[in-house]
């Protein structure tokens, strides 16, 4: 048998590359109307649209994004990086992301950076050499306003989500977390309560300044003398909360309300009270901040704050398709108005805690 490869690459082990015009001569159309429909244009009736579709299906036909990309110096690529997936905030940003990019046909690519600026700036590296349209990004603490112009300025469009980075200014969506944890506070006032610990965060995000200034704020609005001893920064995860209530259960103010930097460190909190013998809502009220899928289901359900997690997804996503078509109204800071959700987690103050 002879070892001679076949003209058309048939029987040789080798898959015979589907062009375009394969498709076009199959169903009797031209080219432009076959890339026309599978780039989902208007301009294609449906019931072709989805003829093309099903035959370039049949045929094994692969889109080219790098021959797409040179025609239109678009790759169709966009960046997402975040602190850590595995924080159900940043998955539900995430979702709302995906849907938006979906209904564009535009592809991400995803990178957490566990707050290390390096891992951020080569990923940002990474998607310029992959000729990238866009990131959007949830800033690694300390990253400075330089990283974003290297994207800026070599034509990917960035846009910031859940924190701002000080000196740069590129659309930038989050909830307003003062008036936030402010919300939250202020329940906790309404229900007798005065001597209020907060649990997590840090001074070193704009996220964390404000929602401790939101709480600072509410508690001298009613009056009520800002203790810093009663902080305990930091946690941010379930652990994180359920180890804070060693110190928390210590302190010798005796706080009857705590004030969470978000819902994983409520829940955790929760935890560690009722391991200590104490009962969470009834002993100590508690309350979170994201308002998580888990939150409506914890035992007691969590008093929370909704902070706007699909908006910011969805609108962020918006911009920067908006950006890449030449618009420049997004802009600035945008804040998503928070809401507050009234579980069981909080209880009027008791008259023997008084």
């Amino acid at each position: 048998m002879s070892g001679r490869a076949s003209p058309t690459g048939k029987g040789t082990g080798l898959a015979q590359k589907v062009k375009l015009s394969t498709i076009a001569e199959a169903l009797g159309l031209s080219t432009a109307t076959v890339s026309l429909a599978l780039r989902d244009s208007p301009l294609v009736a449906d019931a072709t649209r989805d003829s093309i579709k099903s035959k370039a299906i049949e045929l094994g036909y692969i889109y080219n994004r790098r021959a797409a990309s040179l025609r239109t110096s678009r790759s169709g690529i966009i960046g997402v990086v975040v602190h850590d997936i595995m924080n159900p905030f940043y998955a539900e940003i995430l979702r709302a992301i995906e849907t938006e990019l979906d209904r564009n046909r535009q592809t991400f690519i995803l990178s957490n950076h566990y707050d290390s600026v390096e891992k951020q700036r080569n990923f940002i590296e990474t998607l310029l050499q992959l000729g990238g349209d866009g990131v959007i990004m949830s800033p690694a603490i300390g990253t400075p306003a330089a990283d974003i112009r290297l994207a800026e300025d070599n034509g990917m469009p960035a846009i910031l989500i859940a924190r701002s980075v000080p000196g740069i200014d590129v659309p930038t969506f989050r909830g307003d977390d003062a008036y936030g944890i402010a919300l939250a506070t202020n329940h906790l006032i309404s229900f007798g309560h005065s001597c209020i610990a907060m649990i997590g965060g840090t001074d070193q995000t704009s996220t964390g300044r404000d929602r401790y200034q939101g709480y600072a704020n509410a508690l001298q609005k009613a009056g009520i003398d800002v203790d810093p001893a009663l902080r305990i920064p930091g946690p941010r995860t379930k652990q994180g909360g359920f180890e804070a209530a060693v110190n928390f259960l210590a302190m010798p103010q005796k706080p009857t309300a705590a004030v969470c930097w978000n819902d994983l460190v409520a829940i955790g909190l929760m935890n560690g009270i009722a391991r200590a013998g104490l009962v969470p809502g009834r002993d100590i009220s508690v309350t979170g901040y994201d308002d998580l899928e888990e939150a409506a289901i914890a035992t007691p359900a969590l008093t929370t704050v909704w902070n706007g997690q699909s908006e910011v997804g969805r609108l962020a996503a918006r911009a920067l398709l908006d950006k890449l078509n030449g618009s420049t109204e997004a802009d600035g800071l945008h804040l998503i108005k928070p809401e507050m959700r009234i579980r069981q987690s909080t209880m009027p103050m008791k008259r023997d805690q008084a």
